[in-house]
C-alpha cells in the first residue's frame, strides 16, 4: 500500500533515483501522505480511511503548531490572556481592558478585501 500511495504521490517525471533518494511531488497531500506513512510505516488504508483519518491527523497537528504560535503572539501583545486552570491546563481568554482596541482591528481586517474571515 506504500509503495502505491509513493506512486500516486510521486509523477513520472520525478520517479527517478538521484543519489540514494526519491525525488517527491510538490503537492502538499502527497507530502501528507508520505508524512503519516513514515510515522506509522505498518498502516494501509482505502482513499476513505486516508481522507477521513490520515490527512485530518496531519492537518491537526500542523494547525495545532500554528495556534500556538498565534496564541504565543497574542499573549505577547497583551491582546489575550492566558492562566493555568484547575486542570493545569492552560487557557486564554480576551484581555478585556483592550477589548475595544481589539474589536476595531477585527472590523479593519473584515472590511479589507482579501482578508481571513
Amino acid at each position: 500500500m506504500a509503495q502505491l500511495l509513493l506512486l500516486l504521490a510521486v509523477s513520472s517525471e520525478e520517479q527517478s533515483v538521484k543519489s540514494g533518494t526519491v525525488a517527491v511531488a510538490s503537492s502538499p497531500i502527497a507530502h501528507e501522505i508520505l508524512a503519516y506513512l513514515v510515522e506509522y510505516p505498518e498502516v494501509q488504508d482505502t482513499l476513505e480511511g486516508i481522507v477521513e483519518w490520515w490527512l485530518l491527523e496531519q492537518q491537526i497537528k500542523h494547525r495545532i503548531d500554528q495556534v500556538k504560535d498565534a496564541l504565543t503572539e497574542l499573549v505577547a501583545q497583551e491582546l489575550v490572556l492566558e492562566r493555568k486552570g484547575h486542570d493545569t491546563r492552560i487557557h486564554y481568554s480576551l484581555n478585556q481592558q483592550k477589548s475595544e482596541e481589539i474589536r476595531a482591528a477585527v472590523r479593519r481586517r473584515k472590511s479589507r478585501p482579501n482578508s481571513l474571515q
